[in-house]
């Protein structure tokens, strides 16, 4: 922590209060409410969790620090010296306040107690002033020095008693989550480094519930202070028009405020609103490909994030029920021409031999052909050819897995196969290959691409409940999945007659968690005949990710191999053009210029950027003895 909060709280309120102009004597001409009390904003904000002197009308003075579109913060320069009560508050006026930043004011007001947000999730109650009245400009020149602070707080410290206050938060920076920057001009920020989702990192437990509330210390909310919803304006994009988690910011001064992340969201509540521009440092940049791996044969696992060619306009039918409601995706051609071009960039950027889909339409061949025929029409031959579904099917729900390969490097050995059991929503699909080049005659490998039960609660019931062990919704689903892949995998190898497996997807789990642990190897001694598999994403680098939810980075999307294939893995990449990206790069026309007058320009490019909301994941193979 800073010194100044090792030194005690009274320097701190010192350092605060620092000023170069006072608050001039109260002018003739301001006429206050006859039942108004004068009160400074320390003895207004009070010691306790609401003010002293709440429902009253108030007069007080102070320097403005910062002005949003609804009202302003107005800190006293020179405070009561007493740690225990801030010496700010929000002055709400509903409308484009008339002050500036760095003048000094006095105004009536009635002191309320204002809570963001609603339900459980609501963010601490804060002192404000509502029925502002005869605000009297005093001067410029208030500029109260600010409160040197660091991240995490000291243990013990109150972060309400920042409230309001114009502080300094000490730097580096690093952006963890950016979903909200395109609707409501937020990012989320975190002291010393990435934040990793607890489970990818502990098993659930102990070290794990002390991850999640070491990264919940770590973690504050730069926020535009705007209250408006997809801005015009996006805040805090730099030259290359985003902001990707990872990047830094060298350090933010501005105001402390409070509120959620979005409606019902669980982010940080506590919030700053700069007020000097930032300066970032290109701590995460872009890359044109994925990392190399190595190798004779490479294959790739793509969540495509509802690759639809129904278009979700509430009139067309999906599967499983053949209404709008299952329909998801693109809403109209144009977005489907747009979500297509995005991941056909991602696609031939990749560049695999063999590449297992993710949330494509269960809609025959349909949406799988449509991006085929896309991804050939770039490359200007017909390098890729799909798997067709296997006799037993391809599931129940709206999505479905899918396979394609380059029919010049490899070809399917017989039909693929699905597992039909009732405990998949989606079906795995299996698929053996034979090498055609660049590995020993006759090289077969089988591909197994599934894609588990989501953790959202949706329907869960019982055991399926939340846990409370950061594992989610649906997780005992999803180790009953794990060991019916695992059996699946076992006859496909049997029947084959080739051990080389590959199991590739979504699985909806981090790396530490349970589901996952029913497929590794040391699973084949709790209980189960079939082969383990070995992590080989973990093996390769264990801090990896392919996700970030909740503002913590974490990998769902897995590559497990065979004991008998994994000495022959070469490299595992994830490849981070999704994740780190901000939803406003994505395909949709949703909330933008010109489909929305008010709203943001369309920053839409036909590039790799955003294609999905899972980072592809990639694997080298060296195929043949």
């Amino acid at each position: 922590m800073p010194r100044s909060w090792e030194a005690g709280a009274a320097s701190l309120i010192a350092l605060a209060c620092a000023a170069p102009a006072t608050i001039a004597a109260r002018p003739a001409t301001l006429v206050d409410p006859p039942t108004a009390v004068e009160a400074p904003i320390p003895a207004i904000r009070g010691h306790g969790a609401t003010s002293p002197l709440l429902g009253r009308q108030v007069v007080t003075s102070g320097a403005v620090t910062r002005v949003d579109d609804n009202g302003f913060f107005l800190q006293d320069p020179t405070g009561d010296g007493d740690p225990r009560t801030p010496d700010a508050v929000f002055v709400f006026t509903g409308t484009s306040p008339t002050v500036k930043a760095g003048q000094c004011v006095r105004l009536g007001g009635r002191v309320v107690e204002f809570r963001a947000g609603g339900g459980a999730k609501a963010a601490p109650p804060v002192t404000e002033l509502h029925d502002v009245s005869a605000v009297q400009v005093l001067g410029d020149g208030c500029e109260p020095k600010p409160v040197e602070v660091a991240l995490p707080l000291s243990e013990g410290l109150d972060p309400r008693l920042l409230q309001g206050m114009l502080v300094n938060l000490h730097g580096p920076l690093t952006v963890q989550q950016n979903y909200f920057l395109g609707r409501f001009g937020q990012l989320t920020l975190a002291a010393g480094g990435r934040l990793q989702a607890p489970t990818h990192r502990f098993r659930p437990g102990p070290a794990a519930r002390a991850l999640a509330r070491d990264n919940a210390a770590r973690q504050v909310l730069l926020d535009d202070g705007s209250t408006r919803q997809h801005p015009a304006s996006v805040p805090f994009l730099g030259g290359d028009g985003t902001v990707r988690a990872g990047d830094q910011v060298a350090e933010v001064t501005g105001v402390i405020d409070v509120g959620p992340a979005e409606p019902g969201g669980s982010s940080p509540a506590w919030k700053i609103l700069p007020t000097k521009p930032l300066r970032w440092l290109g701590a995460n940049p872009r890359t044109a490909a994925p990392a190399p791996v190595g190798g004779t044969l490479k294959v790739a696992g793509v969540n495509v994030d509802n690759f639809f060619s129904t278009p979700a306009d509430g009139r067309a039918g999906c599967l499983p029920s053949r209404t709008p409601a299952d329909c998801r995706g693109a809403r109209s051609p144009l977005e489907f021409g747009r979500q297509r071009a995005k991941l056909v960039a991602e696609l031939a950027a990749i560049d695999a031999d063999i590449v297992g889909l993710m949330e494509i339409e269960n809609n025959g061949p349909t949406a799988l052909q449509a991006l085929v025929d896309a991804l050939n029409a770039r490359a200007g031959v017909r390098a890729y050819a799909r798997v067709a579904d296997p006799p037993e099917g391809s599931g129940r729900d709206a999505i479905k897995v899918a396979l394609i390969y380059k029919s010049a490097r490899v070809r399917p050995v017989g039909p693929a196969r699905s597992d039909s059991q009732a405990v998949h929503d989606r079906w795995p699909l299996a698929q053996t290959f034979e090498a055609i080049t660049g590995a020993a005659t006759r090289a077969r490998l089988n591909v197994v691409v599934s894609h588990f039960k989501s953790r959202r609660c949706g329907g869960a019931t019982g055991v399926d409940l939340d846990q409370g062990d950061l594992q989610g919704c649906w997780n005992h689903r999803r180790v009953l999945q794990a060991q019916a892949l695992r059996r699946f995998a076992a006859g496909l190898a049997a029947r084959s007659g080739v051990e080389d497996t590959l199991l590739i997807g979504d699985f909806n789990a981090y790396a530490r968690e349970d589901p996952l642990r029913q497929l590794a190897v040391r699973g084949a001694a709790a209980g189960s005949a079939a082969p383990g598999f070995v992590d080989e994403a973990a093996r390769f680098d264990p801090s990896g990710y392919s996700f970030v939810f909740d503002s913590a980075a974490g990998r769902l999307d897995q590559v497990f191999a065979s004991a008998a294939l994994s000495a022959r893995v070469t490299g595992v990449a994830e490849w981070h053009i999704n994740a780190d990206e901000p939803p406003l790069l994505d395909y949709s026309l949703a909330f933008r210029a010109p489909a929305c007058a008010a709203c943001a320009p369309d920053r839409y490019a036909p590039t790799p950027y955003r294609a999905s909301d899972h980072d592809p994941v990639v694997v080298g193979l060296r195929l043949g003895r």
